[in-house]
C-alpha cells in the first residue's frame, strides 16, 4: 500500500453546507469543510474507494449534523458500529498469527492495547484524520480534532465505510499496514493491560472485591457530554476522573486510584 508523505495543511474552519469536494477556502472559526474532500482523501491514503458518499458520511461527526441538519444526510455513528467489528476481527487475526504461543488472556491484552481509544487515536493521528473531519463549531473549538475518543471513533467509521466499499480483505490489508507498529510490538502482555484492568487485579488480590465506579455528574448536550466518575475500593473513594464518555472518565479515575495506591505503598515502605 502506498505510504503518503507528510504535508502541511491550512485548517479551514468556517461553517458551510457546501459539499466538501466543492468547498471554497474560508476563514474564521467553526467547523472544517473537509480540507481535501472524500475523493482526494481516499487518493491521499492510497485507497481505490470510489463511493464518495460513504467516505463523506464517515467524516461527519454528530455535532456537525446537529448544527447543520440540511448539510449532510447522516453522521458516522452507524459506520463506527460496523467498523468496530471489522477492526477487532482484523487485529485479532493478525495477533493470533503473530503470537502462536500466547493464550487467550495474553492475546486479549494485546488486542485491547491496539483497539483501545488511545491505540486507535494514535493510528488516526498517523493518518492525519483530524483535519478531514466535519465537526460542529462547538466541538471544533473544544479541540475535537485532537480528542482521542473522537479520533478513535472516526477511524472506526472510516474502516466501516471502506469495508462496505471495498470488502473485508482489502480493508484488512490497508488497516494492518497502518497499524503495523502496534501489531509488531512484542511487549510483555502485563504491560499492555489497561488502568481499569490493573486496578481490578489489585483489588481482587488485596480485598477480593471489585472497584465500584459511580457517576458523580454528567453535563452538557448529548453530542458533547462531560462525565465525572469516582471509583471506590472497599468503601473508600480512591480516585476521580472526567471525560467525554463514561469509559474515558472511568479510565482517568482508575489512573488516579492506582497512583494513590502506589503512594500509600511508598509511604509504608
Amino acid at each position: 500500500m502506498p505510504r503518503r508523505s507528510a504535508r502541511s495543511r491550512t485548517q479551514q474552519t468556517t461553517s458551510t453546507s457546501t459539499p466538501p469536494d466543492e468547498a471554497a477556502p474560508a476563514t474564521g472559526v467553526g467547523i472544517n469543510p473537509a480540507t481535501s474532500g472524500p475523493r482526494t482523501f481516499a487518493s491521499r491514503l492510497g485507497l481505490p474507494a470510489s463511493d464518495s458518499d460513504l467516505l463523506h458520511q464517515a467524516l461527519v461527526h454528530s455535532s456537525y449534523l446537529h448544527e447543520h441538519p440540511d448539510a449532510a444526510g447522516s453522521h458516522n455513528e452507524r459506520l463506527e458500529f460496523l467498523g468496530d467489528a471489522v477492526v477487532s476481527l482484523a487485529v485479532s487475526e493478525a495477533l493470533y498469527a503473530r503470537h502462536p504461543t500466547d493464550d487467550e488472556g495474553f492475546l486479549s491484552a494485546r488486542r485491547a492495547a491496539i483497539v483501545s481509544m488511545t491505540g486507535l487515536a494514535r493510528i488516526a493521528e498517523r493518518l492525519d484524520l483530524g483535519p478531514e473531519l466535519l465537526l460542529g463549531e462547538g466541538e471544533a473549538l473544544r479541540g475535537g480534532r485532537t480528542r482521542p475518543a473522537l479520533l478513535a471513533s472516526s477511524l472506526e467509521a472510516l474502516v466501516g465505510a471502506l469495508y462496505l466499499e471495498m470488502g473485508y480483505e482489502p480493508v484488512r490489508a490497508w488497516l494492518l499496514s497502518h497499524a503495523a507498529p502496534e501489531i509488531e510490538q512484542d511487549l510483555p502482555a502485563g504491560s499492555l493491560k489497561s488502568p481499569k484492568s490493573q486496578l481490578q487485579e489489585h483489588t481482587q488480590r488485596t480485598t477480593g472485591g471489585r472497584p465500584v465506579y459511580r457517576v458523580v455528574d454528567a453535563s452538557g448536550p448529548d453530542h458533547a457530554r462531560t462525565f465525572i466518575i469516582e471509583v471506590e475500593i472497599d468503601g473508600r473513594v480512591m480516585g476521580e476522573g472526567a471525560g467525554s464518555s463514561r469509559r474515558v472518565a472511568e479510565t482517568a479515575a482508575a489512573v488516579m486510584a492506582l497512583a494513590a495506591i502506589r503512594g500509600d505503598h511508598a509511604d509504608r515502605g
